[in-house]
């Protein structure tokens, strides 16, 4: 069964089929930033990918899948988290890499096999941005930075239609950053002290010492593990401009060759009908779930309950559907025969999942098989449903943190004083609360209390 899907820049569903000789799929996808816990909604992207690498796997065979996800090291966010917890940016994002991991390993997602960092490839952006200049696509500005040249590359646009929307920049601006045109974008910025302390390399030829810009690092990479050329780059659709627009630009005005053969973007996700915000109390990392007493296999099942290019709303309600989802199919394998069941049994949901990782289809399908029972199905037949899906039906639950009652007792006290607008009250509360390792969550009916991250 041929796997299709939907590619952001032909705007068609087409199928995944190898590019090179040697019949082996390579795609990359954008990793996260380290500088701090990744959220729930960046999850859902790095879940979809996870989907989609079983089912190539399953296709073309566990050798014959090359997959690779950055992380990225060195940025604005990473060096002015360092800065603000007077520690060096290697510890900080060692620290945050662990825990990253860690979400991955309880959402059971296949680890890629590579895994580069920015700061391990400094060599190879250096060496690509030198190309770029000598060849045009490029400069050095008068501090020392060097930007790509938009006007140089004729396709700049295409993935994200930005010339259709009328985004254009005027090409004959410049600001303050010395660039000749407002739309150029950096692929080395130089080092200044009061903002990257002591984070610096030496710069391309005729550039100060300073960092890579962002984009170039995943054009550096990708091309050193995966080829000029790759099957497949997939990411958020929060990506899609400018982040990948500019890896195509400045990796094809290189390599001379096309940059990706496909392009795969997942949806947004929301909590509760609007974006995530601290401020709103809807925004979850992924630990956050866990010690609220989800299974870590029913946050997984909740991801996968809309289709990955459309907005999928995250509700706890829907969570808690999740979790009585994952115990029916729990208790489902348990009656399963050991062999001989019909190999066609579940090819209704590999077809959903085929038709462009559809995957609320899929598990629709899966329901639909076992609401009807299971005589004539086989315990092999469904576990490869399940490894398709990565649904660990194993993964033990998270123990649920327990509040302290004088910690009830002051949000009780904290409540009241905010619903007789006691501010002041209440805000001294809310202090006394987090002091004693917990925060308040404030809803319209009512509110939630959780453990504070260490």
């Amino acid at each position: 069964m041929a796997l299709r899907l939907f590619d952001s820049l032909t705007r068609e569903t087409r199928e995944l089929v190898p590019g090179s000789p040697d019949g082996v799929y390579r795609f990359y996808n954008c990793g996260p930033t380290v500088y701090a816990p990744a959220h729930i909604g960046n999850f859902r992207t790095f879940v979809v990918n996870d989907v989609l690498r079983r089912l190539l796997e399953l296709q073309f065979g566990p050798d014959k899948v090359k997959h690779v996800r950055n992380l990225t090291d060195v940025d604005d966010r990473t060096i002015t988290q360092a800065r603000k917890e007077g520690r060096p940016l290697g510890e900080i994002t060692a620290h945050w890499t662990k825990l990253f991991h860690a979400d991955c390993d309880a959402l059971n997602l296949l680890r890629p096999h590579v895994e580069p960092t920015a700061t391990g490839h400094i060599v190879e952006q250096v060496e690509m941005i030198d190309q770029l200049v000598q060849r045009g696509h490029a400069y050095a500005a008068a501090d020392g930075s060097v930007y790509f040249k938009i006007a140089s590359f004729a396709d700049y646009g295409a993935l994200s239609r930005i010339r259709e929307r009328e985004l254009l920049v005027t090409d004959t601006a410049a600001d303050s950053d010395h660039k000749n045109s407002v739309g150029d974008f950096a692929l080395w910025k130089a080092w200044k002290p009061e903002e990257d302390g002591t984070v610096q390399w030496p710069g391309p030829k005729g550039a100060a010492p300073g960092r890579p810009g962002w984009h170039i690092e995943c054009s550096a990479m990708s091309r050193k593990h995966l080829g000029k050329t790759i099957d497949l780059h997939t990411g958020g659709v929060d990506l899609l401009f400018p982040h990948h627009e500019n890896e195509i630009a400045q990796s094809q005005c290189c390599t001379g060759v096309p940059f990706a053969r496909h392009w795969y973007h997942s949806e947004h996700l929301l909590v509760n009908g609007t974006t995530m915000s601290k401020s709103k109390g809807n925004y979850f990392t992924v630990r956050d779930l866990l010690d609220k007493g989800h299974s870590p296999t029913a946050v997984r099942y909740a991801l996968l309950a809309g289709h990955p290019r459309k907005q999928l709303n995250f509700t706890l309600d829907s969570l808690h559907a999740a979790e009585k989802a994952v115990a029916t199919l729990r208790n489902f394998r348990a009656a399963l025969l050991p062999s001989g069941g019909s190999p066609e049994a579940f090819a209704s949901v590999f077809a959903a999942l085929h038709d462009d990782l559809n995957t609320p289809a899929a598990l629709g399908a899966l329901f639909s098989i076992v609401n009807k029972g299971s005589a004539g199905l086989d315990l092999p037949s469904f576990d490869r449903v399940l490894f398709a899906l990565g649904l660990r039906l194993d993964a033990p639950e998270a123990p649920k943190a327990e509040v302290p009652s004088y910690v009830n007792t002051l949000a009780e006290r904290r409540w009241a004083a905010k619903q007789s607008r006691d501010f002041n009250a209440a805000d001294a509360l809310r202090a006394e609360i987090q002091a004693a390792g917990w925060q308040m969550l404030d809803r319209k009916d009512g509110y939630s209390l959780e453990p504070l991250k260490r």
